[in-house]
């Protein structure tokens, strides 16, 4: 027989059962998916440690090797539509940085991944449910899942979900940085501070998006957008400075 699962695990075949229908549990919601073969979600949370002592057929590490396919292909689907400018070089560089390891474990944790895993006993007191690898493996292995179980569209969302989620970060990450060197390079001509000011907000509360506009003495030097107030400002000010680099605003002198 297979063990108990661990404190705050529900397995997906004692849920609920509401005529032929289940009610979908917290992953599920959170993906938007609710799975038409739950075992698939199930293998997908499986960790190889857990397979091993219950001795199950199957755990998460083909469905990983299908996921990460499936990010690649979906990711690059996203970024060339987000990115039409850019050249292959630097989308695969962007492509390798947004699917990188920390930003797919970070999204894992706020999807709770790490509550829903079955893991054995040795990779459960190791802490297995909050390494990154364990997650960003996980991860992927769902959004196989996603793929096998409703066709791309389903994995699709849950892809863009965590880009959305990445590249916001990303971008904050070097909101400092280009936010800094706008800042130097006005005051070097002894101008004052850029000036940001949020111009929109769309979305509901968990998927917002702003816009912000930045003004150097009082002109549109640049405007960004993003899921948060700052990367919609690392934006902005990162526009500003691609407006600079060719040439000064209009009444800069010479």
């Amino acid at each position: 027989m297979r063990g108990a699962p661990p404190p705050g695990r529900v397995p997906l075949q004692s849920l609920p059962v509401l005529g032929r229908r289940r009610r979908p549990n917290p992953l599920e919601a959170s993906l938007g998916h609710r799975f038409r073969r739950p075992e698939l979600l199930e293998q997908a949370l499986t960790h190889r440690s857990y397979a091993n002592e219950q001795g199950l057929p199957g755990h998460y590490e083909r469905l990983e090797f299908l996921g990460d396919a499936v990010l690649a292909a979906l990711a690059a689907e996203w970024l060339c539509e987000r990115h039409p400018e850019l050249p292959e070089g630097e989308l695969s560089k962007l492509k390798s940085a947004l699917v990188a390891e920390p930003a797919l474990a970070a999204h894992a944790r706020r999807l709770e991944l790490g509550e829903a895993l079955q893991l054995g006993i040795g990779e459960e007191r190791s802490g297995g449910r909050d390494k990154p690898s364990l997650l960003a493996d996980a991860l992927e292995a769902v959004f196989a899942a996603l793929w096998l179980d409703g066709g791309v569209e389903p994995a699709r969302r849950a892809v863009r979900a965590f880009l959305e989620e990445a590249s916001g970060e990303r971008e904050a990450l070097h909101e400092a940085d280009a936010k800094t060197r706008l800042q130097e390079l006005v005051q070097g001509r002894g101008w004052e501070r850029p000036r940001y000011e949020v111009v929109a907000e769309q979305g509901p509360d968990h998927q917002k998006r702003f816009a912000v506009e930045c003004r150097v003495r009082g002109e549109l030097a640049g405007s960004g957008e993003g899921p948060s107030k700052k990367a919609a400002e690392q934006q902005a000010a990162a526009r500003a400075l691609e407006r600079f680099n060719p040439g000064p605003l209009s009444d800069t002198p010479t």
